[in-house]
């Protein structure tokens, strides 16, 4: 394998394995969620709107793989106490966790900072820092329980070069990126079995592509289908000794 572009995952790569997916509803969550189980896994669907996880959960039965659950959580109005339920409801219905995908992510749209507001600033940290901290948190004796457990997070290529504009949303994806290199650290001897690992998807097709960049015709675009190798090989067991890393698509 030249590169993670090149990898070629077996069928069952991710067999007996349970992941949650957060923002499974749509975009990059959906295709996460559709080709984890196509490799074997069962998957937690996490988003706001019911209607559409419930259409992946469809789509995922159609597939004939693990029945997927649908688990609903509005990240804007949570507390700590709503991420310590979801865990003792995954604790309690399967029993194990091996694998997150932080992949929700809200934006209000781009514009100048002395537009922006900061019950903005507080919802926009909310939901893209300060819940997959919580949500990582609570399912933390889940994922050290696992033989071999995998936490990935969806950034932005603007971490590395944050432009105007962008304001709360670039400022909660890079303090994310500290967080996976943090947590990276944290973990290397005490828990050296649970990674972390932040995906740069680039230009792809999606909900927020669409909200930022209106103008752009949509089939020229990169699909999410077409950067599902590096999501799964850096959930699976090949990359056991990738962590910290920012991986680009």
């Amino acid at each position: 394998m030249n590169t993670i572009k090149d990898y070629l995952p077996p069928n069952d790569l991710l067999k007996d394995r349970v992941i949650l997916i957060t923002g499974a509803g749509q975009g990059l969550g959906r295709a996460a969620a559709l080709t984890y189980a196509a490799h074997g896994a069962t998957v937690i669907l996490h988003g706001r709107k019911v209607k559409k996880l419930e259409s992946v959960y469809d789509e995922i039965a159609l597939l004939g793989k693990a029945e997927a659950i649908i688990y609903p959580l509005d990240f804007e109005k949570a507390e700590e106490q709503d991420f310590q339920i979801t865990a003792q409801s995954i604790a309690q219905q399967i029993g194990r966790l091996d694998g997150i995908l932080h992949n929700a992510a809200f934006l209000y749209g781009l514009s100048p900072i002395e537009h922006q507001s900061i019950e903005q600033w507080r919802t926009i940290l909310q939901v893209n820092l300060i819940a997959p901290f919580a949500l990582t948190k609570a399912c933390l004796p889940l994922l050290k329980s696992a033989p071999d457990a995998s936490i990935i997070v969806t950034s932005d290529s603007h971490t590395s070069n944050p432009t105007a504009y962008w304001g709360a949303f670039v400022v909660a994806k890079t303090g994310m990126e500290a967080l996976v290199k943090s947590l990276a650290d944290e973990w290397e001897q005490s828990i050296p079995h649970l990674r972390i690992n932040s995906v740069t998807p680039g230009v792809v097709n999606s909900p927020q592509r669409a909200q930022t960049h209106p103008g752009e015709t949509k089939h020229t675009l990169r699909q999410p289908e077409d950067i599902m190798s590096t999501y799964l090989y850096l959930m699976g067991p090949d990359s056991t000794h990738v962590s910290g890393e920012t991986i680009f698509c």
